[in-house]
């Protein structure tokens, strides 16, 4: 089953692409409405980022087909980053990813340097390979500066969770309990009773408690702190 992108991460795409309900020209900050004979000068865009065949001059789209659109878009993306992903994913990292690719690009995704050090097991230079991707035709974005900061700060609020071939690790048992202080106070009792006496068959038993109590709390400790 293919993995999806978490509500949360969703939210954010769309906030960090911005939702337009008619076709515009990209290379324009003010997101105004192309018109059949204009000039574009970046690439035709509506809805959430989504380009392509289907998005024509003069266009005005609803909502609910933006959402179709951007529905679609994400399958391509997320089914990408599981795909080229080697090393296990917490839920907001997977979706900081999918925001990163559905931003820049598949194939610019699957050759970065990102991508490589991720795969090598490098978790924390993602952020600042995120900070690398912040131009936009030869020219510094500084709402690409923000967007990958926000990425960065997604990516870095951990939450790690189990999927299907991971599996999430459990607490280990507290061991300062009821049972277990009740468990010691038995067995330190004879053994200060038997050390109490001068007599040399009162320090045998001393020390027979002793090796005793010291074998008990390590198989005791082992199996409480073994992993499940």
């Amino acid at each position: 089953m293919a993995r999806n992108i978490s509500k949360l991460g969703e939210e954010k795409i769309v906030q960090w692409e911005g939702e337009v309900l008619h076709a515009y020209d990209d290379f324009d900050p003010k997101h105004r409405i192309i018109e059949p004979g204009m000039t574009v000068r970046g690439t035709l865009t509506a809805g959430v980022g989504h380009t392509g065949p289907d998005v024509k001059p003069g266009m005005r789209i609803t909502t609910a087909q933006s959402r179709a659109w951007l529905r679609t878009d994400l399958d391509r993306f997320e089914a990408a980053v599981e795909r080229l992903v080697k090393v296990p994913l917490s839920d907001n990292q997977f979706a900081a990813l999918v925001s990163f690719a559905f931003n820049v690009g598949e194939a610019n995704f699957a050759r970065s340097t990102l991508l490589k050090k991720l795969n090598r097991g490098d978790y924390e230079a993602v952020p600042a390979e995120l900070m690398k991707w912040v131009n936009s035709k030869g020219k510094r974005m500084q709402g690409l500066v923000n967007r990958r900061a926000q990425e960065g700060a997604l990516w870095g609020k951990g939450e790690f969770v189990a999927s299907g071939s991971v599996d999430a690790a459990p607490a280990p048992p507290p061991i300062a309990t009821k049972e277990n202080a009740s468990w010691f106070v038995s067995i330190i009792t004879p053994m200060l009773a038997a050390i109490s006496g001068d007599s040399p068959l009162a320090w045998v038993f001393a020390g027979i408690f002793a090796v005793a109590f010291g074998i008990g709390a390590y198989l005791f400790l082992s199996k409480r702190l073994a992993p499940k």
